[in-house]
């Protein structure tokens, strides 16, 4: 069913709807474990992410989402787990003792590959907001464990937050070098942040007027 929805619906509106410039597609991993960061503007961002990969790879792909929001709708839920295979991740209200990222360390010790929004949820169009140390977390958790950021520049204007109608859009997606777990966290943000920032630049990728 996954395959049929990815061959059938988002391969066609990718290529029809939108244009996209992929940018050194031979740093995406060839095979699990791995973590895939990107900055978070749209309901696009997912599909595309895992539309990077060859639908054989579909299986591997395991999207982390807000529980408070893909699962607490009984149709979202089924989308989520049945076509997206979505993780689901609680940020608030979480029992005493519980372990948040032990679902993750899970699909990584599976051999998965995670696709991972550090910022936490949609931010404005083209603004990335302050990283959350979750992903440092996770990481220092899985220190062999890739993690390679992909900047994407346009998703939030074909499908801006809230509106729920394409707009055609030539999207650029930049895939970065791999990082490596340093041993200390705030240094490791900081080397993902720069990831970031120098993607951005690159290109000259104009902000929203």
């Amino acid at each position: 069913m996954q395959k049929l929805f990815f061959l059938l619906v988002v391969k066609p509106v990718l290529l029809i709807v939108l244009g996209m410039n992929i940018h050194d597609i031979d740093r995406l991993p060839k095979n699990g474990p791995a973590v895939m960061i990107a900055n978070h503007n749209s309901h696009l961002d997912t599909p595309l992410m895992m539309n990077l990969f060859p639908l054989k790879k579909l299986h591997l792909l395991r999207p982390v989402a807000a529980f408070d929001y893909f699962f607490t709708n009984k149709t979202r839920a089924w989308f989520a787990t049945r076509i997206m295979n979505t993780i689901p991740i609680k940020r608030s209200g979480k029992s005493k003792g519980e372990d948040v990222l032990q679902p993750l360390s899970d699909a990584l010790e599976r051999g998965e590959i995670l696709i991972f929004f550090p910022e936490g949820s949609r931010g404005e169009p083209e603004q990335m907001t302050q990283l959350k140390s979750g992903l440092a977390h996770l990481i220092s958790r899985h220190p062999d464990v890739p993690v390679v950021p992909v900047f994407t520049h346009g998703l939030g204007k074909a499908l801006p937050k809230g509106d729920p109608l394409l707009v055609p859009f030539v999207a650029t997606i930049r895939i970065g070098t791999p990082l490596y777990w340093n041993g200390e966290r705030k240094l490791f943000m900081e080397q993902v942040e720069e990831q970031f920032n120098q993607m951005r630049q690159v290109g000259a990728n104009a902000e929203w007027e």
